[in-house]
């Protein structure tokens, strides 16, 4: 059974950095960045420019009106938010098919957890461009295990579902690390900021062993009440399951998190244009 260390270090498992993305961060890094050459290198990639506005439009930023270039979006959300929504655009390009994954749904399902995490976010005053960003990858480490255990994670699959409330659980069962662990170094080899590589860690447990993370709080919060809906939970359900310890941590109750899911959840056509 491969350990966390030698999946994260399998040839072929992690994506690299997409050159474009590689180019951008080291321009970012400057004392000075150019705007005009960080929105040329991104206008360079059709594709990453167009996801980058859709993730964009997505978050919701509360702006007067849609953001339609990449110039507006430097102009209006800033540098930090730029890098990670671009970088984040990049990730779900850099994931195509994945054996016994539904690319769609697993889309879907975690443009949800960006939204919620989102107005989770606000709600608790943490950075709302990281929460959404980290809600939309906070599940590549499923992709990348699938990618580098095809097998053992074909046989988990038939037990518990990749988008299953318990999977976590499962796959800590069995290899003695989670998606959460392979996502944070996912995002740690393409040098996300470091409070979104520590969310993606402790998203499972966000407050255990001495450890407090409100962003990890957000994102346990948001991705619980998604995967609800891919289990098609019921108002009973949702209350009896209600991860109360992390929400009280928060200082959220069940009212208030269970009003701030999407008025309309992703849809397939969304979900079409993201990927």
């Amino acid at each position: 059974m491969m350990t966390l260390k030698e999946l994260l270090a399998c040839d072929g498992v992690l994506p690299s950095i997409p050159k474009i993305i590689a180019l951008l961060l080291n321009e970012l890094d400057r004392a000075e960045p150019d705007l005009r050459k960080i929105s040329q290198l991104i206008n360079t990639d059709p594709v990453l420019a167009t996801r980058l506005l859709r993730l964009a439009n997505s978050a919701q930023f509360q702006f007067s009106s849609k953001i339609s270039s990449v110039s507006e979006a430097l102009a209006l959300m800033g540098l930090d938010q730029v890098r990670s929504l671009a970088t984040a655009a990049a990730v779900v390009g850099a994931f195509k098919t994945i054996p016994g994954i539904d690319m769609h749904q697993f889309w879907g399902y975690s443009m949800n957890v960006a939204k919620l995490s989102r107005m989770l976010g606000g709600m608790v005053r943490q950075n709302q461009s990281a929460a959404f960003t980290a809600g939309l990858i906070h599940a590549t480490g499923e992709l990348v295990m699938h990618l580098g255990l095809p097998t053992e994670l074909a046989a988990l699959n038939q037990q518990v579902p990749p988008l299953g409330l318990k999977r976590a659980a499962a796959e800590r069962k069995l290899l003695g690390y989670c998606y959460a662990d392979v996502g944070a170094g996912f995002a740690r080899n393409w040098q996300f900021p470091q409070p979104i590589v520590d969310a993606l860690e402790h998203q499972c447990s966000p407050f255990e062993n001495n450890v407090y993370e409100p962003m990890a709080g957000v994102l346990h919060l948001a991705a619980w009440r998604a995967r609800a809906k891919e289990a098609n939970y019921d108002e009973q359900d949702l209350t009896v399951n209600f991860p109360d310890v992390v929400a009280l941590a928060l200082g959220i109750d069940i009212d208030m998190a269970l009003q701030q899911e999407p008025i309309d959840w992703t849809s397939k056509a969304e979900v079409a244009v993201l990927i």
